[in-house]
């Protein structure tokens, strides 16, 4: 079976970015890069909310982001990619898929459909629906040591508290902390 993972770089402070949207303190270097391409060689959909899905797919087809990585923005623009948002019309980055709700039955089907796993990155509005419905199989936090002291929280106006278990660590040479869980 298929997870849903969600992959997060986040401050001390626990926000996954600025009160902007700004990611502009985000530590990423060839170690991290390595990580990450090491991931997305273990998944073959990607989901987003609009706001992420628009940073996203204004960067990775441009010739800006097949020039400063080369192997992750191949990566990323052959991904699936599933939307949700109920003000995108039309997917235009390639591999896209637009559902204007999140239904149960049908990711729960996509879980147990054939493939890699499935990972989410950003989409704060999206991790939260999806850990309120338990949804969601693993969480991985990259830890970066800045403190922002505002933001957007991952988990906004949760009403669940689920408990988590702690499965690995791995400290990056950055600073960097990666704190992978799974839901108890």
């Amino acid at each position: 079976m298929r997870k849903i993972i969600v992959r997060e770089m986040i401050t001390v402070d626990g926000f996954f970015a600025g009160p902007n949207g700004e990611i502009d303190w985000h530590h990423v270097d060839t170690e991290f890069n390595e990580d990450s391409l090491k991931f997305l060689d273990t998944i073959d959909t990607l989901i987003f909310g609009r706001i992420t899905y628009d940073l996203m797919a204004s960067y990775w087809p441009t010739p800006e982001g097949l020039k400063d990585d080369p192997i992750i923005a191949d990566k990323m623009n052959s991904l699936s990619k599933i939307v949700f948002s109920k003000t995108v019309g039309k997917a235009t980055w390639n591999n896209s898929k637009i559902f204007s709700e999140i239904n149960v039955e049908e990711i729960k089907k996509m879980k147990e459909a054939a493939g890699k796993d499935i990972a989410i990155f950003g989409s704060g509005t999206i991790v939260t629906a999806l850990t309120e419905l338990g949804l969601i199989d693993e969480y991985r936090f990259i830890v970066n040591p800045v403190i922002l002291g505002k933001g957007k929280t991952l988990f906004a106006n949760l009403e669940k508290k689920p408990k988590l278990k702690l499965l690995k660590t791995h400290e990056f040479k950055s600073g960097n902390v990666s704190l992978s869980y799974k839901p108890l």
